[in-house]
């Protein structure tokens, strides 16, 4: 998804605002650039960045091959900034030595562009930074911030962005993709929870070859069933099984994502939604005793502190004591 064209098939509203900024030369000082992994936001940052700068430009597409535009590609453009996590967080210095930097006239030329990604990782004092930026908007500089759960940012920062959403792209034709794989054997089942997870078709392929989704999964499994059948033992549970198998800040979101979809599963065959369920089998025994066993009211709650409890990881608190609190809260 590196043209115009490309990205016009599978994300036409993001693509005609972009495209009606550029052709009316009313490019927003920032944007938050919000969807689901996997929906191309990275590649939308890097096509805005190209269409900016480019030297060759046809019309409004990028020509690809230019020297700006594999200097942004490779992330060595001295006018294209990359803040990405130090760590667990984007951290206050990390903004002041961006606010510095952008002090200076462009090397380049008069533009300059800075990416913030995860933008729901800043810190509070590098959130708090960053909308000094935005209150302050210089024409020639554009901010792009980047995120999967647009709920985790500032409604301050929000505010100030023109919001673009990536809707998750066509979940049966990536399934079947996926299916189809030569060399793997991923089944219906798999297929349907990977969908969920990312639409990026390499790093399902990755997550599948792993292997570590279908353990975490199995993990979960036993979660909601010790919550249905021993609740007393929830905390003992995340210690034995929870925690030495989900060791790393990456492993303990995939394990947080995972438990969303269940949790979304069940409240949406409790309503009796007709979406399909991507973390159980629409037969399975314990899907239809977790439908009974929980209450509309608790389901809610549950979904809520998960959401809460990735926002929490994406901050700079301790991982054990994030998932102690939230299994106390379940």
């Amino acid at each position: 998804m590196q043209t115009w064209a490309e990205l016009s098939k599978v994300q036409p509203l993001a693509s005609k605002i972009m495209i009606n900024s550029f052709q009316k030369n009313r490019v927003s000082h920032a944007y938050l650039i919000q969807g689901s992994r996997g929906t191309g936001k990275k590649q939308l940052a890097n096509l805005i960045a190209m269409t900016l700068f480019c030297e060759n430009k046809n019309d409004l597409e990028p020509c690809q091959n230019c020297h700006m535009c594999k200097r942004v590609l490779s992330r060595n453009h001295p006018d294209v900034h990359w803040v990405e996590p130090d760590g667990k967080s984007i951290k206050n210095e990390q903004i002041e030595m961006l606010r510095k930097e952008f002090s200076y006239t462009g090397m380049e030329s008069s533009k300059k562009i800075y990416i913030i990604h995860p933008a729901e990782s800043l810190t509070v004092n590098a959130a708090n930074r960053i909308l000094k930026f935005l209150e302050e908007p210089t024409i020639e500089i554009t901010a792009l911030l980047l995120t999967d759960n647009g709920h985790g940012i500032l409604p301050t920062i929000r505010s100030r962005c023109q919001q673009i959403d990536l809707k998750p792209l066509d979940e049966k034709m990536f399934q079947k993709k996926l299916m189809n794989v030569e060399g793997l054997l991923i089944n219906e089942n798999n297929a349907r929870l990977l969908s969920a997870l990312t639409n990026n078709i390499d790093e399902a392929i990755e997550l599948h070859k792993e292997e570590k989704i279908y353990r975490f999964r199995d993990i979960i499994e036993q979660f909601i069933y010790m919550l249905i059948s021993n609740y007393e033992q929830r905390y003992l549970f995340i210690h034995q099984k929870w925690i030495p198998e989900m060791k790393d800040k990456q492993d303990q979101e995939l394990g947080l994502d995972l438990m969303l979809l269940a949790f979304r599963d069940i409240a949406n065959t409790q309503i009796g939604r007709s979406s399909p369920t991507f973390f159980f089998q629409p037969t399975d025994g314990l899907l239809t005793r977790a439908v009974h066993q929980f209450t509309e009211k608790r389901l809610l709650q549950i979904l809520k502190t998960l959401l809460e409890t990735k926002q929490k990881m994406n901050q700079n608190v301790h991982q054990t004591l994030v998932m102690e609190q939230l299994v106390l809260q379940i």
